[in-house]
């Protein structure tokens, strides 16, 4: 019976794992996103791939690339078919949409952080660094005031 499995893949052989086990007839779920232009895998050094286990599993193994079949002692561990569509659901135009807050903030804009340890904080965005796309925002809080640096990714546009 047929199920999807998850490979570990050499490191930056996502690509051409996918190609090979493609044109050997697997199906195979490589899910992607956009990033400055360059289409990157969204798993960096995983993928998915549709299999008959036991019978087709060393076709997978041995696969030029292949690392291994995520599993444990007992043998690759099948995922729901579930999942698969829940990322896919995700995808416009064959590529994970990230998430995104809202508008994008510019210089002087008000911010709220979203993720990590400072969520819930409120600043001024004051400068982009061009660096992983950081940001220098200036965080007033009573009499404290202060400069963070961080991923411009975690920040959404306070709308008044």
């Amino acid at each position: 019976m047929r199920n999807w499995f998850v490979i570990n893949t050499k490191p930056k052989k996502e690509f051409q794992v996918e190609k090979i086990l493609q044109e050997a007839n697997f199906v195979v779920y490589n899910p992607k996103y956009s990033q400055e232009g360059l289409i990157k895998p969204f798993f960096p050094g995983y993928q998915f791939v549709c299999f008959d286990f036991p019978a087709q599993y060393r076709l997978i193994r041995y696969t030029r690339g292949v690392k291994k079949v995520v599993g444990n002692s007992d043998g690759p561990i099948a995922i729901a078919e579930e999942v698969i569509h829940e990322i896919k659901a995700r995808e416009i135009d064959g590529l994970i949409e990230l998430n995104k807050y809202g508008e994008e903030p510019g210089v002087e804009d008000e911010i709220e952080v979203m993720e990590g340890p400072f969520k819930g904080l409120r600043g001024i965005f004051r400068k982009e660094l061009t660096d992983n796309e950081r940001v220098i925002i200036l965080l007033n809080y009573i009499s404290y005031q202060g400069k963070l640096i961080i991923e411009k990714k975690k920040l959404k546009k306070v709308i008044r």
